[in-house]
């Protein structure tokens, strides 16, 4: 298992080092702690999450924040997706900055998603199974949207006329995040 930095500090790509394919199909470890203390990536994982989503499916950007906020360690199971996590911790030199990487079934890495960054992904195959383990339970009260296509986070999703939830459409902007964050600790 491998742990590769992005620019985002404390959000990481994890390459899994062994994947067994024979006639059958093949096997993987999604997880492991023993191997992620190892590369000191120890996690307290309390919720795990799948969605199934049709090509052109746009989730997020999603952040929960404190008193519950929340890691996650994302994969995808099946298809592809174009993941994007957003930087919101307020003291971080990458605040407001985005990160995109290109999940699919095929090398099976899985991002690691610090406390206090946005997250969200775009399926780009019918029936993409998208897994995330959390270190938090949700809690609906203590979660705030952004808004996907919000003009100052200038994300290059790279589709125009995505999939949305009435919930994800009605996301914030990060002018608005910002006045709301003052009154919040990610």
């Amino acid at each position: 298992m491998e742990k590769i930095k992005t620019s985002i500090p404390d959000l990481f790509v994890i390459k899994k080092n062994q994947i067994y394919k024979d006639d059958r199909g093949l096997f993987f470890e999604s997880w492991n702690e023993i191997k992620f203390k190892k590369i000191n990536l120890a996690n307290n994982f309390k919720q795990d999450n799948i969605s199934i989503s049709k090509k052109n499916v746009l989730r997020g950007l999603h952040i929960q924040l404190k008193p519950k906020s929340q890691l996650k360690l994302v994969q995808v199971l099946k298809g592809r997706a174009l993941d994007v996590i957003v930087d919101l911790r307020k003291d971080s030199p990458t605040f407001a900055k985005h990160e995109k990487i290109l999940l699919d079934s095929f090398d099976r890495k899985m991002i690691l998603i610090p406390e206090g960054c946005a997250h969200g992904f775009l399926s780009l195959e019918n029936n993409t199974i998208f897994s995330y383990k959390c270190n938090e339970n949700y809690y609906p009260n203590n979660e705030i949207n952004l808004n996907w296509n919000d003009v100052d986070l200038n994300i290059d999703w790279e589709i125009k006329n995505p999939i949305i939830s009435k919930k994800d459409n009605e996301g914030i902007s990060l002018k608005n995040f910002i006045k709301i964050y003052n009154k919040w600790e990610l």
